[in-house]
């Protein structure tokens, strides 16, 4: 049998190898050299050409221009990330959320929270901060089923990416949506208030006609310094609720912090803004100050 080409979707990527999707046949290639030549790799959610071999085997040839990419995880194409989040042990720092809204924001990716242990402990309070700043929120329960029919139609025709700090519920989520996964879900560490990481890679499923990732994690859930950088001066565009005010500042150039006739400040002194979601951003604007030029993507 001759070689031949094929479009498809990067589903997984192990050890030097990229499984492909194209149509019903999953098919396993490597990389040419010249992606290491033009410092390029392959990330899992990248839609490629392959030339597929007379043996079934693979080669891949080339990336197609990218939605979007995210460096760690390393996956792309993302049009939605599904956040969970918890009100039970382990809390969930909203800080911590913001920066992941924010960073979704940033690569033009919806942000879905989902606030999962809801029937252990309704976390009234921060579905509507982030309902009130409008973002997708759902309650959630992977025990008693509470909001996965929702979110599995909100999932459907999307590439998405499910993300949370350790022991949040993400692989509970998953498998309350498809048994089929089959993923660990791991203990819960009464000891450290925190679940033991269970995934270790990045992996598009395909469920409710469309793709999800379980990821190990996005760094900016793991300490102050993670995830990736924003310019401070389009940090306000990534707080949507943000977006009406910031033409109606007094000053160009407003940083929405501290500074006088700033329309944001206003907005929040007048209860229209959520006063976690601006103690968010004025932590992100002061770690996007210190950020070193190289240190940026």
């Amino acid at each position: 049998m001759s070689e031949r080409k094929e479009e498809g979707i990067i589903r997984k990527a192990l050890s030097g190898f990229y499984y492909v999707q194209c149509g019903g046949e999953l098919i396993t290639c490597r990389a040419r050299g010249k992606f290491r030549y033009q410092k390029q790799s392959p990330l899992v959610g990248d839609r490629v050409t392959i030339t597929v071999q007379g043996d079934g085997s693979g080669s891949l040839d080339e990336i197609q221009p990218r939605r979007n990419a995210f460096r760690r995880p390393a996956v792309a194409n993302l049009d939605q990330l599904v956040i969970i989040a918890s009100g039970a042990i382990p809390v969930s720092d909203p800080y911590l959320l913001d920066r992941i809204i924010s960073l979704a924001e940033s690569k033009g990716c919806e942000p879905i929270l989902c606030i999962n242990k809801w029937d252990l402990v309704p976390a009234q309070e921060l579905l509507e901060i982030y309902r009130s700043a409008g973002i997708t929120t759902l309650p959630v329960s992977a025990v008693t089923g509470l909001g996965i029919e929702e979110l599995r139609a909100l999932l459907a025709g999307k590439t998405s990416a499910f993300t949370g700090n350790s022991g949040v519920g993400k692989s509970s989520i998953l498998n309350a949506l498809d048994p089929a996964f089959g993923l660990a879900t791991g203990e819960i560490s009464e000891k450290l208030g925190r679940g033991r990481h269970t995934t270790r890679h990045v992996e598009l499923f395909p469920v409710a006609g469309g793709l999800i990732a379980d990821t190990p994690g996005f760094s900016a859930f793991d300490n102050e310094k993670g995830g990736e950088p924003l310019e401070k001066e389009a940090l306000a565009e990534t707080f949507r609720e943000f977006r009406p005010y910031l033409d109606q500042c007094r000053f160009i150039g407003c940083a929405h912090v501290k500074e006088a006739g700033c329309a944001v400040l206003e907005a929040l002194e007048a209860g229209k803004l959520s006063p976690s979601r601006h103690r968010s951003y004025v932590r992100l604007y002061e770690l996007a100050k210190e950020t070193k030029p190289w240190e940026k993507p």
